[in-house]
Formats: C-alpha cells, structure tokens, sequence
C-alpha cells in the first residue's frame, strides 16, 4: 500500500462482485506462488559464490556485488513501486512484476560474464520491487476482514518457507548440477503465478487526493545506492579514495534532501518521516535495519566459509546453517511474552547484547583447525539474540501508530528490512574481502606471480589457482585459508562494534511500554529464518 494511504482506501476489486471461497484460494495460491518465487532467489546465490568466482574469474568483491545488487534495487525501489501498483492498478503491476523477474532470470542463468550476471540480478531485483508488496496487497484488497488474518498468515509461511526451500533446493543444484540451475525454481514459479495471476487475479487500485511523489522516490533510491555503495566499496578501496568521498556525499545530500522533501510534502508524501519522532518506531526501525543486516551479512560470509575453509559441499553448508534458525524460530516464540513481562527496551537490549556476544565470539574463536565447533557457539548466541530483538522490534513499530496508520507501518516494516539485509551484505562481505586480501599479500612470497594475482581476487580463486602453484601448492591453500578467517574476523569485530552501539542507543532511546504479543511476529521471524 502506498505508506500514507489507510488501508480503507484501497478501491475494491474491479469484479464489483464478492468472490466465493474458491476464488480467494486461487488468488491466494496465486500471490503465494509469486512471493516464492522472489523469495526462493534471494538465498539462492550465496551458496554458489565460489562457483561464480571461479565459472566468471571474479573477485570477490564481483561476487559480493552480484549477490548484493538484487537486494539493492529491492530495498530502492520497494516503496515507490508499491506506490505506484496501488495507483495504476495492482494485477498490471503483478503481472509486469513476474515478466520482468522471469526475464531477468533467464539472463542470469544464460550469463556469459559477471557483468551481464550483476545487470541480470539488478533487473531481478526490480522485478521483485513490484511483486513483493503487491501480493500482500492483492490479500488486503480482495479478503474479507474475518479472513484477512487467515490470508496474511499464510502468506507470511509461504515467504519463510520459500527461503528455506530455495535454499537446500540450491545448495542440491549446486552439488549435484550446475550453479546455473538456480534459476529454475523461480523461471517454473514465475510461469505458474503469471498464468494464475492472468486468470484469476481481480484488478484493484487506491484513489489517491494527492500526486505521486516522483521527486522524493528518485531522490530516496540515490540515497539508498549511494550509501550502499560506501559500505561495499570504503573497505576494498579505502574510505579516503575520491570516489568512496563522492559516494558518501551523495548519499548523505540526498538522505538530507529526502527528509527535507517529504517533511514538506506533508500528507502527500511517499514516506512521513514525522513518524520518527515516536520512540518506539524509531527503536523498533533501527533494531530491525541492523539486526536485518547482521544476519544478512553472516550468512554471506558463513557460507564460503564452510565451503571454501572446511571443503564442504553446498548442501552439507546449508544443513550447517540450521542450529541458528532452529533457535532463532524457538526464541522468537518466547521474545513476545518476555517483552510483555519486563518491557520491550529491556528485551531488545538483551537481543542486541546477545547477538553482540555472537560476533563476539566468533571474532575470537574461528579458526581453521577449529572447524565448525569454532563458530557454532557464535552462531547459536545470534539467533538467541536475533530471535529477542526481531520480534519486539516489529513490534514496536505496528504498536507505536494507530490503526488506521497500520499500511505505513506494515511499508516501513518491509522496506526496513530489505534495506539493512543490504547494508549488512555490503559491509560485511566488504570488510571480510578487504581482510582477505590485506592478509594474504604477506603470504604470497615465493609463489609464482600470476598465480599469486590469482590468489588476492578472492579464497575461491586462491584454491582454484592451487594446481599452478607447483610445489607451494599447500602452502597457498593454508595462506588463502588463513587469510580468510583473518578477514572474517575483522568483519566480526566492526559488527560486535556497531551491535554495541546501537545497545547504547535502545537503553537510552528504546520504546519503554510493555508490548502484547506482535500481529507480524511471523513475517519477520520466517524471514529471518530463511535467510
């Protein structure tokens, strides 16, 4: 929905009829595969980052910049998009949606280059723009109130779900095919919701008293790339280089000039950013933006980790992943009922501080020989943590506004997320390749030089380069190794840093009511999970 518009707004489906119980199963099943299909491809690729380092020749900041552009242009253009979809018509924007998705997947999965894969994902990620806040929508539009809830839930388990699928159903591809077929899941997916969406699917639009606010969506999607692209490139290219300077100038002037527009947009406005002045949505956003980003991240940087460090398989990587989703699920269930004991401030501080530890301790322990019980209490103290804040936070947000306010909260809540899943990948990933490839120059004497260039790209280069290496060939695959856990350390210690900053921030500024149980608890533990 568009962020100031009342959910009452929303005009009523153009049948002009009220549909029967069949109908609103196939328009949910509809919505439901759509949002899969989105969903299944966020995950998909990260369990393939060595294959695409060695299939593409690239860096690994390259592949981070593959992985993370889909997530970009989502976070950008979520808001706008959606403003734009309840304007002109929801079932247009769907089906425009999944065309521009399912071409863009095609590309991806044809890619001849890194180049072509990066503009690929960034056209998967617009497409996504348009489809993820249309389906919840699409339900909001077309059910009745006494079945609405019912309609959300499922929604909210088809988009947890999705991302646990695409993520073992990726990491099988991977082992057992080729990383191309990635692309399958979401190319079927997409077929199936477009002729469903086609047939069945009714039209539904919100008048709206205002213009649509085109300067302030430009000007938002600059300040979301140029911050973004600060965070991924300061570390590879140093934070004083022109054009890491440039960059930050240019999301700062433009987060500056959004704020400046909106505030005197008023009501008319793409997003009200007067609404920060409520402590709890402001806590509840940030805990959320950098929680988010954090478990993201980690999951950017665990993956090679387990794959290129412990030379395990993809899909034994993913299955290493459960413990702290399985905890994250278990914790996320308890988080409402403490919150409404001791406070949501305290309960989000205990989350913060936990994931904090988290980070803490795989700072500290990971190590080669260690193996996997080197992060494993790390990554059990995240989704402890992750599993206290994320529920809470959500919280605070839908809670700190009034009923009829609850479509901005629920656009906050979304575009909230997607945009610290994006920081968080780019900080992360950033500071674990620039760590890399600081440590490793100093262990690359008496390898041979193109191998040794080789080598500083990324751990997945390193180890391909291996055989070239002749009789160093174990002393770069210890140096890569080693290189790589000194990287992850930095990131982790720069992530414990901003953890603790932001403990800071809730104690002093956090929401300070007791909190009933979340209405959108779901969505934001499911997706996490997934992730």
């Amino acid at each position: 929905m568009t962020p100031n518009q009342p959910p009452q707004a929303a005009a009523a489906a153009t049948s002009g009829s009220a549909l029967d119980a069949r109908q609103l199963r196939t328009i949910l099943i509809a919505v439901s595969v759509a949002l899969m299909a989105v969903i299944a491809s966020v995950s998909g690729l990260n369990v393939a980052q060595t294959h695409l380092a060695v299939d593409f020749g690239a860096s690994q900041s390259t592949v981070l910049w593959i992985i993370n552009v889909y997530t970009l242009a989502l976070a950008a253009l979520l808001l706008p998009l959606g403003a734009i979809g309840d304007r002109l018509g929801r079932k247009p924007m769907l089906v425009a949606g999944l065309a521009v998705f399912g071409v863009a997947s095609v590309a991806g999965a044809l890619a001849p280059n890194a180049e072509v894969m990066i503009a690929a994902r960034m056209g998967a990620g617009v497409g996504a723009a348009m489809i993820v806040p249309i389906t919840l929508a699409v339900i909001t539009s077309t059910f009745p109130e006494e079945q609405r809830g019912k309609a959300i839930g499922v929604w909210t388990g088809v988009g947890g779900g999705g991302g646990v699928v695409g993520l073992f159903l990726s990491a099988f591809l991977v082992d057992a095919a080729n990383w191309r077929w990635l692309f399958a899941l979401p190319g079927v997916l997409v077929v199936v919701a477009l002729a469903m969406t086609l047939k069945s699917v009714p039209n539904s639009f919100e008048r709206s008293r205002h213009s649509f606010d085109t300067i302030g969506a430009l000007v938002a999607a600059v300040a979301v790339v140029g911050l973004i692209f600060v965070l991924q490139e300061g570390p590879e290219r140093g934070w004083t280089a022109s054009v890491t300077v440039i960059g930050l100038a240019v999301g700062l002037v433009a987060t500056v000039c959004f704020v400046v527009w909106e505030l005197r947009r008023r009501d008319a406005s793409l997003l009200d950013v007067r609404l920060f002045r409520e402590r709890g949505l402001a806590g509840g956003s940030v805990t959320l933006l950098v929680t988010f980003g954090v478990q993201a991240g980690i999951t950017v940087v665990l993956l090679p980790f387990f794959q290129a460090v412990l030379g395990w398989s993809a899909l034994l990587s993913s299955v290493a992943m459960l413990p702290r989703a399985v905890v994250l699920i278990v914790t996320s269930g308890v988080a409402p009922r403490l919150a409404a004991q001791i406070g949501v401030r305290r309960t989000l501080a205990i989350g913060i501080a936990l994931t904090g530890v988290g980070l803490a301790l795989m700072a500290l322990f990971v190590s080669v020989d260690g193996g996997y019980l080197s992060v494993l209490a790390g990554l059990l103290a995240l989704g402890f943590g992750s599993g206290l804040a994320m529920t809470p936070s959500t919280e605070a947000i839908t809670s700190s506004l009034p009923r009829e306010k609850q479509g901005v909260a629920s656009a906050l809540n979304d575009a909230t997320r997607e945009f610290g899943t994006a920081l968080g990948v780019a900080l992360l990933g950033a500071l674990l390749s620039a760590g890399y490839r600081s440590s490793i120059d100093g262990r690359l004497q008496g390898i041979p030089q193109g191998t040794a260039d080789t080598a500083r790209d990324g751990i997945a280069n390193a180890l391909e380069a291996v055989p070239s290496a002749g009789p160093r060939a174990q002393d770069l695959v210890h140096a890569a190794q080693q290189s790589f856990v000194d990287g992850w350390q930095q990131a982790m210690w720069v992530g414990t840093a901003v953890m603790g900053a932001l403990f800071v921030y809730i104690a002093l500024r956090g929401p300070k009511k007791p909190a009933p149980v979340a209405a959108d608890e779901a969505e934001a533990t499911e997706d996490v999970a997934a992730r």
